[in-house]
């Protein structure tokens, strides 16, 4: 029997055997660990050697439910990503929805950073990434956009929470105050050029209540595509 495809194994459709002792390993099981390995130590920790240490078994072991290490970080980004937030009252409120939608997509590129770089070019999609398609365009349901207005919509809002997770993720740990350094440094050397460089970044660096950090920078951004969303929307209908 020919080894599982990656679309096999992401919707299910394999026939696994219904007899004989359980298990000691399980897919979900094999799943879980390596997405708890990446989470801890980077994308560029993953093997398959790496992953049945941590198991406790042999890589020969793995490959009897994951053929390979593409097969399984498609599983890893589909668990990882998890399902779509609720769409009750979407069709309502097409900006709640799709505020909501981008707010939690967000959140679970933050929780799982290395999900960006494997979600790059031609690749099957899962049922939970499917279902993230699937609540958006409910959310635009009643809103008199064609199809591919629809579909464009996504990727305009995917694209911002993508590079903006993407954008923390580098600055994590002490990247923050190395650009403050770094940047203090370029401004002495720019003199007195550059003053709105240097006006704008001493304003955002004042303290506010209530703005500044990554939800205020997704907040806004979101919020300005919907209103040009709005206009046409307004327009069409």
């Amino acid at each position: 029997m020919p080894p599982p495809t990656t679309v096999e194994l992401l919707w299910g459709t394999t026939q696994r055997p219904k007899r004989g002792p359980k298990p000691a390993l399980t897919l979900d099981g094999i799943v879980a660990e390596a997405i708890a390995l990446v989470d801890a130590e980077g994308l560029s920790a993953l093997s398959m050697q790496r992953l049945a240490e941590r198991l406790g078994f042999t890589k020969m072991s793995l490959y009897r439910y994951v053929p390979g290490k593409e097969q399984l970080t498609a599983l890893m980004v589909d668990t990882a990503i998890g399902e779509p937030p609720n769409p009750t009252g979407a069709q309502q409120d097409w900006r709640l929805g799709l505020r909501n939608w981008v707010d939690s997509l967000f959140a679970r590129y933050r929780a799982h950073p290395w999900s960006i770089e494997l979600t790059l070019g031609v690749r099957p999609l899962g049922p939970n990434e499917m279902g993230w398609t699937e609540a958006a365009l409910l959310a635009l349901a009643g809103t008199g956009l064609s199809g591919s207005e629809k579909l464009d919509t996504i990727v305009l809002l995917n694209g911002h929470a993508r590079s903006l997770a993407q954008q923390i993720a580098s600055m994590s740990g002490d990247g923050e105050r190395q650009f403050a350094e770094q940047f203090a440094q370029m401004m002495t050397a720019a003199a007195g050029r550059y003053p709105e460089v240097r006006a704008a970044f001493a304003e955002e660096a004042a303290p506010a209540a209530g703005k500044g950090g990554p939800d205020e920078a997704l907040r806004f951004g979101v919020d300005r595509i919907l209103d040009g969303l709005a206009v046409l929307i307004e327009r069409r209908n």
